[in-house]
């Protein structure tokens, strides 16, 4: 079975399947916000489509026809995030060869969308208070101050009134970026999109598979805490290895689950560093299925081109940029 067409979108080349009633809520929600111009908080687990939310919020809003923006806070050094969002001008730093624009000019009178937003650093914190207030501001090594009008949406993994708390993030910073305050539920609580989601996520890798009414009810009743990246890395995996088209619970390595072996699969197993390996295999055999084309690439996976672009660049590495 497919996922059926009403439950499935396409935000700035991202799939959302919308099939349960938390994220139908969610959605109606979305719809009435972005038509404001609000700055907007989304909060919710890792993986769980934070992203996916802000690009509807971009979409539905009267600012779809302008540029649509996006950034990790947390992938960008310290040393360059200033550059990355605000711009800077011939000779303002060593390798500053020519004037560049920032983020946030070429997001004008658009959307731009910071993730991760808690991994700013105290002083980028007030740089960026300024100008979501208004205030014009200086290209790095400029004499010209530029104004812009943008719509900012953030998201965070992060508890951020517990780092206002502690004092990791301001206060002020916090309640301008949260005018509207968006939660993503976890997979966890969206069982009826689990089936949708994973059979959309097998299509893609092999048309021709299916699973079994047993493996659907497996994959219903874990806890998904790696959410959705966790569904698809599990999904890719099991159809990457499975000697059969049709897949049932034994093809699937999960917490507490029985291999086709007998033996049952430890927590320890599917830890966090097996889901950067499946998810590193799938990335560069999509990239492989294009010729190496990124754009395409990334809107076969359903990720932002500068995620995908990040991704390829700790693979050549083996470093996290943070």
């Amino acid at each position: 079975m497919s996922p059926h067409t009403s439950h499935t979108h396409n935000f700035l080349g991202m799939t959302a399947i919308v099939a349960s009633e938390p994220m139908r809520r969610l959605m109606e929600t979305v719809e009435r916000v972005a038509r404001s111009a609000a700055s907007v908080l989304v909060s919710g687990e890792s993986g769980s489509g934070k992203e996916m939310v802000a690009r509807a919020l971009h979409v539905y809003s009267g600012r779809s026809h302008r540029p649509w923006v996006d950034l990790s806070c947390a992938a960008v050094p310290e040393l360059l995030l200033e550059s990355e969002l605000f711009g800077h001008e011939k000779g303002a730093f060593s390798g500053a060869d020519s004037p560049k624009p920032g983020l946030f000019e070429l997001a004008h009178q658009g959307t731009i969308f910071l993730d991760e937003v808690g991994e700013l650093d105290p002083r980028m914190q007030v740089k960026l208070l300024r100008v979501l207030d208004g205030a014009p501001y200086y290209r790095l090594g400029g004499l010209r101050k530029v104004s812009v009008d943008v719509r900012v949406v953030a998201a965070t993994n992060q508890n951020l009134e517990l780092a206002v708390e502690e004092g990791r993030f301001r206060n002020d910073l916090y309640h301008r970026l949260n005018q509207v305050s968006l939660r993503v539920p976890p997979l966890r609580e969206r069982t009826a999109e689990i089936e949708h989601l994973a059979q959309f996520f097998l299509a893609r890798h092999d048309p021709r598979m299916s699973l079994s009414p047993e493996a659907v009810s497996m994959l219903e009743t874990h806890s998904w805490p790696g959410n959705i990246r966790e569904l698809r890395n599990a999904v890719i995996q099991a159809a990457v290895l499975a000697p059969e088209l049709h897949l049932g619970p034994e093809d699937f390595r999960l917490p507490g689950l029985r291999s086709s072996k007998g033996r049952v699969v430890e927590s320890t197993e599917v830890d966090s560093r097996n889901l950067e390996n499946m998810e590193r295999r799938l990335i560069l055999e999509t990239l492989d299925s294009t010729g190496g084309h990124q754009q395409r690439a990334a809107v076969a996976l359903g990720i932002s081109r500068r995620t995908l672009s990040r991704k390829l660049k700790v693979y050549q590495t083996g470093v996290e940029v943070a």
